[in-house]
């Protein structure tokens, strides 16, 4: 058996044909599906990006789950066997698809072709069905399969924090600035008029241990109103800048929507900084539903920008990485061409 996974360990992804066998009738293994484009890692090899030993469940109402005997790499979904979602999921590799190697081990196991195919026609034929209510695709992935290849984790769990920091997915200093988040926010809702001073002195003095201002503050337009729209056309390449918080709040609803998008708090640390948009957003599978759904306003992700779970309550520290979606009145244009990229190695 594997020991636990670290940050930073090395491993290689096992073949198609050895990763086959672990997996059941429907292409899954303790509940985790393997997908058609996690394929194209086999044999590859990789650092541990970060334990997966929890997650957050967006199924169902966000909530913490613990997920046994996974690992996240730097691989993420291309979305081709999955109607072209452009979400680019982080993909969860149970330990059982890896094996560890060494950095100076030049071998890389491969399946014999002919074993190839079989491998292949089982794990695609699970990823999509026909919804006979209505005779559209509904897509099967590991996102809208999550909450049946986890079990319950309570925040209050104490244990999932010193896993945090002995597998090396979140420093001393991430973990202090995490509880004294937790602590403005309880001390913020346990009297009245508490709420202002707590955030003001919160304000004032979260640069010592890093991270952003307040980051949950609502948004200045009511409900009934429509909020605004702006169109950059950004592709792939450019440079943006986030607009500064106060700005973005000015573009949100008070349920801090846009066009039904919503800000996350998460969004709050990437204010002001300038990044490269990575993709536009323009059809995601919903994962309550597993079908295909178009964005009314499209959206662009931007390069490294993730939701580290710094201020997500009942999900603190989750290490699922997600991108969030960033609608274009939340960004500046830097530049007015699209710089030329260097090819993907």
């Amino acid at each position: 058996m594997m020991r636990k996974l670290k940050v930073g360990d090395w491993v290689e992804v096992r073949s198609r044909q050895e990763i086959l066998r672990t997996l059941d009738s429907n292409a899954e293994l303790d509940g985790m599906p393997f997908m058609p484009e996690m394929f194209a890692f086999c044999g590859k090899r990789f650092q541990v990006y970060k334990r997966a030993h929890k997650t957050c469940d967006t199924v169902f109402p966000v909530r913490g789950r613990r997920v046994a005997d996974a690992v996240h790499l730097n691989t993420r979904c291309s979305g081709l066997a999955h109607g072209g979602c452009h979400a680019s999921c982080m993909l969860f590799w149970k330990t059982a698809w890896l094996k560890p190697v060494k950095v100076s081990d030049g071998s890389i196991s491969k399946a014999e072709p002919h074993e190839l195919h079989s491998a292949e026609s089982v794990v695609e034929t699970s990823a999509k069905s026909l919804d006979p209510s209505d005779n559209q695709i509904k897509y099967r992935c590991q996102a809208t399969r999550l909450p049946y290849a986890t079990t319950d984790l309570g925040w209050w769990d104490l244990r999932q924090y010193l896993e945090d920091f002995s597998s090396g997915n979140v420093g001393l200093g991430r973990l202090l600035g995490g509880a004294i988040y937790m602590a403005t926010v309880s001390l913020s809702r346990a009297g009245v008029g508490l709420g202002k001073p707590i955030r003001w002195f919160y304000d004032k003095l979260y640069p010592l241990w890093g991270g952003a201002p307040f980051p949950r503050r609502d948004g200045l337009i009511p409900e009934s109103q429509p909020t605004p729209v702006d169109r950059l056309d950004l592709q792939p390449g450019e440079l943006v800048e986030i607009k500064p918080y106060p700005e973005i709040l000015q573009t949100l609803n008070t349920r801090n929507r846009n066009r039904g998008l919503y800000f996350d708090a998460e969004e709050v640390p990437y204010c002001g900084k300038t990044y490269r948009v990575e993709k536009r957003v323009e059809r995601i599978i919903n994962e309550k539903t597993g079908k295909i759904q178009e964005m009314k306003t499209p959206c662009v992700i931007l390069d490294s920008v993730i939701c580290e779970s710094r201020y997500s309550e009942c999900r603190l520290f989750c290490p699922r990485s997600i991108f969030p979606y960033w609608r274009e009145i939340w960004l500046k244009r830097v530049g007015s061409k699209v710089p030329e990229l260097a090819p993907k190695q």
